[in-house]
């Protein structure tokens, strides 16, 4: 499971660094909301998930039983989905606007037109 899970965060991330270095703006966001991903499944690969037992303590027990899964990493996921929302929501009004303004969505006419 965890080999998958590596395989599918080493493809995610190469997916969101293609995307992110293509010339459309759209795309460009595209890419950050596939990087969030891959670092979801990064934390989450790293916390070492178990399917045998959630990390809850049984009743009566003063302890967690062996194997669990670590409750830190799936705290910090939840604080990077959160992130992740401001930072595409933040985005897609960045393109609206600029799309709005310029005309379009293509990185190099909006850089000054020199080129």
């Amino acid at each position: 499971m965890e080999l998958m899970l590596a395989l599918l965060t080493g493809l995610l991330y190469a997916t969101a660094v293609y995307m992110m270095l293509r010339r459309s703006i759209v795309k460009l966001v595209i890419g950050l909301s596939l990087l969030a991903h891959a670092s979801t499944l990064l934390i989450l690969t790293v916390g070492r998930p178990v399917r045998t037992q959630p990390p809850i303590i049984p009743a009566g027990a003063t302890e967690l039983v062996q194997p669990f899964s670590d409750p830190v990493p799936q705290a910090l996921i939840l604080t990077a989905i959160v992130i992740s929302f401001g930072v595409q929501a933040f985005a897609l009004v960045l393109i609206r606007q600029s799309s709005k303004v310029v005309g379009t969505d293509d990185l190099d006419r909006m850089r000054g037109g020199d080129a």
